[in-house]
């Protein structure tokens, strides 16, 4: 197994252990735990896809698994994040829907023997999507042990946490209508 299928299979190794972080508070600093294990997860997919292509290791597992990862790391953060009810379930819900929606439209292509490869909407979705997990992942009114109504900074971190979800809730829409409309040559409806 090469070095990129490895960092693969990493960042599929730290999401019980960012799941852990996020979800208990034993301590004052778990947030910062979780954000440094979701960092870390991140890291690993900015450097897998790197090393792949640099090193020419690209292999059918990485292109099935670097993908399935990078959606279980964010899925399972948004389900959190709705649990803990820092994000809205609507929210959650469309940027699910869209991620089946994407990847059913693969399976039928992969059924035609079409492989349909992501775009730069697709990349900046998934970045915009790991910015608003890190955001929403730091716990700062427990960590600084104020709240927004008491710390202008608090306040500032928490309007621009949301409008960093809303912009990553526009460019999984925007991602999905041009992943359908490049690809739609792919799908017949008779």
């Amino acid at each position: 197994m090469n070095l990129p299928n490895k960092l693969t299979i990493l960042r599929l190794v730290l999401i019980p252990f960012y799941i852990f972080f996020l979800m208990t508070d034993f301590f004052r600093w778990t947030s910062v735990a979780a954000l440094i294990v979701f960092a870390a997860a991140c890291l690993t997919d900015m450097f897998d896809g790197q090393i792949a292509r640099r090193k020419n290791m690209v292999t059918d597992f990485g292109k099935f698994a670097d993908p399935l990862a990078d959606k279980i790391l964010v899925i399972s953060a948004m389900v959190c994040f709705v649990d803990i009810q820092v994000m809205p379930a609507w929210v959650c819900i469309i940027i699910l829907a869209r991620e089946f929606a994407v990847s059913g439209l693969r399976l039928v292509a992969a059924g035609q023997g079409i492989v349909l490869a992501a775009g730069w909407w697709g990349k900046f979705k998934t970045t915009s999507q790991m910015i608003m997990c890190l955001l929403m992942t730091l716990d700062i009114e427990r960590l600084l042990g104020t709240t927004a109504q008491e710390s202008s900074f608090v306040y500032v971190y928490n309007i621009v946490t949301i409008v960093i979800m809303y912009i990553a809730l526009a460019l999984t829409i925007i991602s999905m209508v041009d992943y359908f409309y490049k690809n739609r040559g792919s799908i017949s409806i008779k």
